[in-house]
């Protein structure tokens, strides 16, 4: 078995989960590529590496999500510009004011985040609609911007994505149907991850060979795993989305108590 043989299982996996789940798929594959590649035999990849191969795979997993999402009539435009604006803004923001801060403080934060957001995807729900109108959505704008901002401006100062934690924040706080919260935030993580991927390419932190199996792989997992979502039960969405989620906080946890 080859590394980019290696890599395009990878992409198969997470490319799947982008599209099923509406995540773009870096929680996923960052740690796999970190911890498996050795594991397997292969030469560890630079955190560097990783971070170009992440990005690339959630800018692509993204699109091609976002898009069949679309097709199923699952995405909000107007609610993915809005939050996708005020993210860009506040982990911008984030991202600038790092070194003013304690990062185990904000993580500690962050980590919380996502455990009650885990929490929350596995209480019942009752009465949403497994295939909703985006004619009747409606939501507020308040809220949508102040979800946007906090994710944004948190995951900026602990280089975190956080796009994993919108999902459920849009569910329950800015009440968003479940199935467009998915579709809504695969073009959200577009939005926020194509800076990062500008800048991570044109200062030469992506290995761009490493990336033709990323992509290969990618763009059909991505549009399979939205065909499966659509035709998936809106309970169990929220609760894969809720291992998801809790396996990432669990991560972060071991980070602050065990790994310093």
């Amino acid at each position: 078995m080859t590394i980019y043989v290696l890599v395009g299982g990878l992409g198969l996996v997470t490319g799947f989960l982008s599209g099923l789940l509406g995540i773009g798929g870096g929680i996923v594959m960052a740690p796999l590529l970190l911890y498996l590649l050795p594991v397997l035999g292969f030469e560890p990849l630079s955190m560097r590496i990783v971070a170009g191969l992440t990005i690339v795979q959630g800018l692509v997993a993204s699109i091609s999500g976002a898009v069949s999402h679309h097709r199923f009539h699952f995405v909000s435009f107007r609610l993915s510009l809005v939050m996708g604006s005020a993210i860009f803004v506040a982990a911008l923001a984030g991202g600038m004011g790092a070194n003013y801060v304690a990062d185990e403080v904000l993580l500690f934060i962050f980590a919380g985040l996502a455990l009650i957001a885990a929490t929350m995807l596995l209480l019942p729900e009752a009465g949403e609609e497994q295939n909703p109108s985006l004619d009747l959505l409606s939501f507020s704008l308040s809220k949508a911007i102040v979800v946007a901002l906090t994710v944004g401006l948190l995951g900026g100062l602990v280089g975190q994505g956080g796009s994993f934690i919108l999902v459920p924040l849009m569910i329950y706080f800015v009440r968003i149907p479940t199935r467009i919260a998915i579709g809504s935030n695969l073009v959200i993580v577009l939005l926020s991850s194509s800076a990062g991927f500008i800048g991570k390419a044109v200062t030469g932190q992506i290995e761009w060979l490493l990336t033709i199996p990323i992509v290969l792989t990618v763009i059909p997992a991505a549009r399979l795993g939205s065909y499966v979502s659509s035709r998936t039960p809106v309970v169990s969405l929220r609760r894969m989305l809720a291992v998801l989620i809790a396996a990432a906080a669990g991560k972060m946890w071991w980070s602050l108590l065990f790994d310093p």
